[in-house]
């Protein structure tokens, strides 16, 4: 494998990469509290990308730029069939930079600033060192490791395994120590460099062509969501709030001008947000855990749109409200985000029909 030790072959490392627990990507076990658990990731990830893909303007409008209905059903089925195997690509790519890093040593911490400002300070040199040798110590067990695998020796492999084990623990409690550090020494609280990892892989050990074009992909990709998300919130604004209950009899002119002071709002708040989201530690659980928060109720209204005609917008907006209030008290819980989806849905069709039928009842006694 490009820039792994040549002794290392791809199944090494893979093997090494199971060994640590970076492989376990399905958990059979019905936990309600595990985050990634084969039935939260079938059950809620199913409800999450109904919501996601069906509902969400942000998606639908790109499907209704297609020149036919057939060019947006293939959009979708394209979600759909790719969503999977991509993110098991991504998660795969993030394994073997774990197992480069067995043998190459990541740094401290991989926010730069944060590491150039402890290494002024005399807590740092310590750490520092602590840290080196239980690097170099996970280095030696994982070659011996390996060994012992091709030698096929389960008693010798099941020892140099428990070795390999405790030198990476031994690891994660030093980085675990120099992120207290950067906390009590004036640093950010709630201080975590996970975004920053893959980013410090591809600028440090990939060819500079290379480079550049993952950069440009991100900046793409990063261009490409932020404007679809921004234009579907102006447009919401605009459509549902704005013309509806402030400025009904606006020209053309107006309106235009009142969607780009939306456009400008909604940017500054994606700014913000996003300065603040850094702390929530993966972007990528991080942008699917604020998502679950509302995509469960939103699919509820969905379902009642589609299935149940007889639930009128008074029954779907109570309902919508249960939902997110059951919601919002799941998130106080240590039940799993994928889950908020099927509850926010299940408590909004339920209540909502609960409501129609009280005021059907209402309507009939009158």
């Amino acid at each position: 494998i490009h820039l792994m030790p040549p002794s290392v072959s791809l199944a090494d490392a893979m093997y090494l990469a199971g060994a640590a627990g970076r492989l376990n990507a399905v958990t059979t076990d019905f936990d309600w509290n595990d985050q990634f658990t084969l039935w939260s990731g079938l059950i809620g990830g199913t409800f999450l990308f109904l919501s996601y893909f069906g509902c969400d303007q942000s998606q639908v409008q790109r499907y209704l730029t297609g020149k036919s209905i057939a060019q947006s059903r293939l959009s979708l089925i394209f979600n759909a069939v790719a969503k999977i195997p991509m993110q098991f690509f991504i998660l795969f790519i993030g394994a073997m930079v774990f197992v480069f890093h067995l043998f190459v040593q990541p740094p401290m911490l991989f926010e730069q600033s944060e590491l150039e400002r402890l290494q002024s300070m005399n807590a740092y040199r310590p750490v520092a060192e602590r840290y080196r040798q239980a690097f170099e110590s996970r280095r030696q067990a994982a070659k011996e490791l390996i060994d012992a695998h091709r030698a096929r020796s389960a008693a010798a492999e099941q020892h140099r395994l428990d070795a390999f084990r405790a030198a990476q623990r031994e690891m994660d409690r030093t980085r675990d120590q120099a992120t207290r550090l950067v906390e009590s020494t004036g640093g950010e609280p709630g201080f975590t460099d996970t975004n920053y990892i893959f980013l410090s892989f591809v600028t440090k050990y990939l060819p500079v062509g290379l480079v550049g074009l993952i950069i440009a992909v991100i900046f793409a990709a990063t261009m490409s969501a932020s404007a679809g998300e921004i234009n579907s919130l102006a447009t919401v604004t605009m459509v549902d709030l704005y013309r509806r209950y402030f400025h009904r009899a606006g020209t053309d002119h107006h309106y235009l001008m009142a969607s780009r002071w939306a456009t400008v709002f909604w940017g500054a708040y994606a700014i913000a947000f996003a300065g603040w989201g850094r702390t929530l530690g993966s972007l990528i659980v991080a942008v699917n855990k604020v998502g679950s928060l509302f995509y469960g109720s939103l699919l509820g209204v969905f379902v009642l749109a589609f299935f149940f005609r007889r639930v009128g917008g008074t029954a779907a907006f109570v309902g919508m409200l249960a939902g997110e209030a059951a919601i919002f008290c799941a998130f106080f819980t240590r039940i799993s985000f994928l889950w908020y989806n099927v509850i926010g849905c299940a408590v909004v069709i339920v209540t909502a029909l609960a409501v129609a039928h009280a005021l059907e009842r209402g309507t009939a006694e009158t």
